[in-house]
């Protein structure tokens, strides 16, 4: 975690919330990071001023709609990439193309794709972090514990079935602010 200015009023905003950050630093310069549970509007903000803390810039996916003004040139500026999820747009070539265009990049996605209930996560992600050879970090809020940060940093090995497995092992006993709406930690 950085010592800046961002860094220390973002930590002391998060504290006067009662929030505390964890973060475990990278092993690579590129990484797609994963947000879970994402049951609230509220969960942007933390995680703003959580990356803050930490210091790293993580850019973010966001549906296209979030692009379009008066937000979105306040959205492009905080690193968002909107997508749009209506059609097929090639969303797994772009984002792996992208990563072999920079030197650095860590890109945060939720994988539940929306705030609202599902049945199963979104596999862009996982299809993502495989085809382009980087860690997958596990990012979270975690309402009932009032923290917020990154835990672990994941090499995928393929097989869908023993990831998933870690993943939910690694995300057990998070909670978002509204738990009847966390997805289940399964890929779709």
């Amino acid at each position: 975690m950085q010592d800046g200015l961002l860094s220390r009023l973002s930590r002391l905003l998060l504290g006067l919330f009662g929030w505390r950050v964890v973060f475990v630093p990278p092993p690579a310069p590129k990484a797609v990071v994963i947000v879970y549970p994402h049951t609230s509007n509220w969960d942007f903000p933390i995680g703003v001023l959580a990356r803050a803390v930490i210091a790293i810039p993580i850019g973010f996916i966001g549906k296209d709609s979030l692009f379009r003004p008066p937000f979105g040139g306040l959205f492009r500026w905080l690193g968002g990439i909107p997508v749009n999820r209506r059609q097929s747009t090639g969303f797994v070539a772009q984002m792996v193309d992208l990563f072999a265009r920079r030197d650095g990049l860590y890109l945060a996605i939720a994988p539940e794709g929306t705030r609202g209930t599902v049945d199963r996560w979104k596999s862009g992600f996982y299809r993502v972090a495989l085809a382009a050879g980087v860690p997958l970090g596990l990012a979270f809020i975690d309402y009932s514990r009032r923290e917020v940060g990154i835990s672990h940093w994941l090499t995928l090995s393929g097989d869908e079935a023993a990831d998933m497995a870690r993943l939910r092992e690694c995300y057990a006993g998070r909670r978002g602010r509204r738990p009847q709406l966390e997805g289940d930690i399964r890929l779709g």
